[in-house]
């Protein structure tokens, strides 16, 4: 006697969703190797001996060069539906466009003069 008709699929969906993790972490338990040898805990570098430590620090520019980047790639993911269906959605939509490009150009000089754009 279920409750509710129209949630059987649902709570299907739940139990397939929960299901599928648990399952690959049990399988990745009994299939994966178990020996912890010091040659599998080196780092592998295609086939040389690692130099150093595999600790090193990067400079906050590349970080700050990527974020930029992700950002205006983003952009585009948003722009470019907008773009093809243009001719449908009407003023409030250019409207609407044209403000998040403004927010985007503004977050653009913020980056420019802070310096995150400069490479070197």
């Amino acid at each position: 006697m279920f409750v509710l008709p129209g949630y059987d699929a649902l709570l299907g969906f739940l139990l397939i969703a929960t299901a599928v993790p648990v399952l690959a972490l049990v399988v990745n338990k009994l299939v994966a190797p178990k020996s912890r040898s010091g040659e599998r805990r080196t780092t592998y570098e295609s086939g040389m001996e690692p130099e150093g430590g595999a600790w090193i620090q990067f400079n906050i520019r590349y970080y700050m060069f990527a974020l930029v980047f992700v950002i205006f790639d983003v952009e585009t993911v948003f722009l470019y539906p907008w773009a093809v269906a243009f001719h449908r959605l009407g003023l409030l939509a250019f409207i609407e466009a044209l403000v998040f490009i403004a927010i985007l150009v503004v977050a653009l000089a913020y980056a420019w003069r802070k310096g995150a754009l400069e490479w070197s």
